[in-house]
């Protein structure tokens, strides 16, 4: 009996002993799963974190692009020029990132390109609506900011397009779309700070009115078409015989007007001259026409002949009528006919 409730005492013992120790194992095993699963969550919002910090500083590096390419079109749309359009530009670019020259270069100024690719300049192509719009070189770029540069670059070439719409729509609205000089209004505004400037600097200032002889004959003889040439081939001549100072427009119709700084009776006179004898002088090519033409002018000249627009425009158009009527294809100038006219 002794020997049996031994036996059943140690197995008891045995029995509970190994349940005790099954129960602990589970209860490791249950800490250990736990501290694995704190591990691994940790390491997952570790994992996290730094996937926020890198999208925050992505989004701080995006942020900072937004505000360079806000503060740089915000800066460049006060500019009506390519030249300040460039000096902006410089100016917020050297604020961004480092570099030692930079310089826009023409659309078609292919040689200065290659050039400065030899010099080792990185070369940055402008386009707008398939339109190339010049190159910029910049020397001494590190290569990390090369991609800023170009979002800079092409924030830039929106900015000249910019300017250069501008600068299209600004001279289709003072030229005259058949002959490709100023129109009547814009030579007016140009007489007016002319001779505003003229009274300011005791200077003379001299004005001629232009007029094609027969006109009427060459369109009813060749049609509108070869009227509108010549016109326009007149218009080049007329143009290619001034200074560049000098302001030409179509005043209407047949008639062109030219505003002549600094100049007095001598020299209004060689230049009218000079005019008229070029165009007397040249062959009207108009598709198959081939053709001769000759103009009549009339001169003004500021302060002997007037001292206001209308006065100088009116004595002009009064001098060209006289030349008309003494037989077209010379220059007339008003004050020189009162004098003939008095002897």
């Amino acid at each position: 009996m002794n020997i049996g409730m031994t036996i059943l005492l140690l197995t008891y013992t045995a029995v509970v002993v190994w349940v005790t120790r099954r129960a602990g194992e589970a209860l490791v095993q249950r800490d250990l799963d736990e501290v694995d699963a704190i591990r691994k969550r940790h390491e997952e919002l570790l994992r996290i974190e730094k996937e926020l910090a890198e999208e925050k500083k992505g989004l701080e590096g995006g942020v900072t692009r937004i505000f360079t390419l806000y503060d740089l079109t915000r800066a460049m749309t006060k500019t009506f020029s390519e030249e300040q359009a460039l000096g902006t530009f410089r100016s917020k670019l050297a604020e961004n990132l480092f570099f030692r020259d930079c310089v826009l270069l023409g659309p078609f100024a292919e040689e200065e390109v290659k050039e400065k690719a030899e010099e080792g300049y990185s070369l940055l192509p402008l386009t707008g609506q398939r339109r190339k719009l010049g190159t910029l070189a910049l020397s001494g770029v590190p290569d990390e900011d090369k991609e800023k540069l170009n979002i800079l670059a092409n924030q830039f070439a929106l900015s000249l397009r910019r300017v250069r719409l501008y600068q299209d729509i600004e001279r289709l609205a003072i030229t005259d779309s058949l002959t490709e000089v100023h129109t009547r209004r814009y030579v007016m505004e140009r007489f007016e700070e002319e001779l505003l400037r003229a009274q300011a600097r005791k200077s003379h200032m001299a004005f001629l009115m232009v007029d094609i002889d027969f006109f009427k004959t060459y369109n009813d003889k060749y049609g509108h078409l070869t009227g509108d040439q010549l016109l326009r081939q007149i218009a080049a001549l007329i143009k290619a015989n001034i200074r560049e100072i000098d302001i030409i427009g179509r005043y209407g119709g047949e008639e062109f007007c030219v505003v002549l700084p600094d100049t007095d009776h001598g020299g209004a006179g060689y230049v009218a001259e000079r005019v008229r004898s070029a165009v007397e002088k040249a062959t009207i090519r108009a598709y198959d026409t081939k053709a001769t033409a000759t103009v009549s002018i009339g001169i003004s000249v500021y302060p002997q002949d007037g001292k206001k627009m209308r006065e100088l425009t009116d004595k002009a158009d009064g001098a060209l009528y006289r030349a008309k009527k003494q037989g077209r294809n010379q220059v007339c100038a008003f004050g020189v006919y009162e004098r003939e006219d008095n002897s």
